[in-house]
């Protein structure tokens, strides 16, 4: 038996979420299917990072155990024609056998994007949050700091408790703007002759505003319930004091609404090859799934 690891880019806008679901189209449902054709036989595939309907991978991490012969660049290369055109394998790698994308994951960075214009972007409304309000980034900033660390953060987690622990480190939370990529706007590029009646649509010359945010694990909705809550802030609504409170008191209801999924990306996971806790696992006779789902 072999242990392949996928690394996987999609967009999310119609699928029901990573994990297999009955009656509705998955993205674990398709790999699978995919993986199973090309190797000619049964396949279960299992992910880093099982994303919620409508939510996007940049690097979201799978592997799978197979007896196939297949090269694994075949894998890379023969899956091209047997995916749709929203799923891309970015990189194929084999891997001691017993390797899991779940559990020999260390930490996971997920990504949000907003897009803060005054007027929306149509060919973006699947892929970022469309707020057009002015936001206080210093503000925001300040207080997604205020998460760093380990703490319970059930007062973030849908349907609290899906795990038996809520309790989580961040590593890293930080706010960031760039600039418009701009093959859809109007105004042309100085050699041209200027565009007809320019429009001013955006209230910053850098429109494009993200949150990246890296920890050892996420629960179900954690990243879009902290955006939700941070963009309180950035409206002048709340302080980086009342976000401590909101953590402190681990209550859903205190913190904001969970932020549309279609800006959310899963961006990169950083796994481990550690040979004891994979013969560890192998001993087993089962492997406990966990059937919740990460943001």
């Amino acid at each position: 038996m072999r242990t392949i690891r996928l690394t996987l880019a999609y967009d999310g806008t119609r699928y029901s979420g990573w994990q297999v679901q009955p009656d509705r189209l998955s993205l674990q449902q398709v790999v699978e299917t995919a993986v199973s054709d090309l190797s000619g036989e049964p396949v279960k595939v299992a992910a880093s990072g099982r994303t919620d309907a409508g939510v996007h991978a940049v690097g979201q991490v799978v592997s799978f155990h197979t007896s196939s012969s297949v090269p694994v660049d075949g894998y890379r290369w023969g899956l091209v024609t047997r995916l749709p055109d929203d799923i891309v394998v970015t990189d194929a790698v084999e891997m001691p056998y017993g390797f899991h994308a779940r559990f020999d994951a260390l930490r996971k960075r997920y990504r949000y994007v907003i897009y803060n214009s005054r007027t929306a972007n149509p060919w973006l409304r699947n892929a970022v949050w469309w707020l057009r309000a002015p936001l206080d980034v210093t503000a925001m900033q300040a207080a997604a700091e205020t998460l760093v660390g380990t703490h319970d953060f059930r007062c973030f987690e849908t349907n609290w408790p899906n795990r038996s622990s809520s309790v989580r480190t961040i590593f890293a939370a930080k706010w960031s703007r760039c600039e418009l990529w701009s093959p859809w706007n109007a105004a042309q590029s100085s050699t041209a002759s200027p565009a007809l009646s320019p429009q001013p649509s955006t209230i910053h010359p850098q429109p494009f505003l993200y949150f990246d945010i890296t920890a050892d694990g996420f629960l179900y909705n954690m990243v879009r319930a902290i955006v939700g809550s941070l963009i309180h802030v950035g409206r002048g609504k709340w302080t980086s004091d009342d976000l401590r409170r909101i953590l402190e008191s681990g209550t859903r209801s205190d913190a904001g609404d969970n932020a549309p999924a279609c800006g959310l990306y899963l961006m990169d996971v950083e796994t481990v090859v550690d040979a004891e806790r994979i013969a560890k696992r192998l001993a087993k006779t089962q492997i406990p799934e966990d059937d919740s789902n990460d943001d």
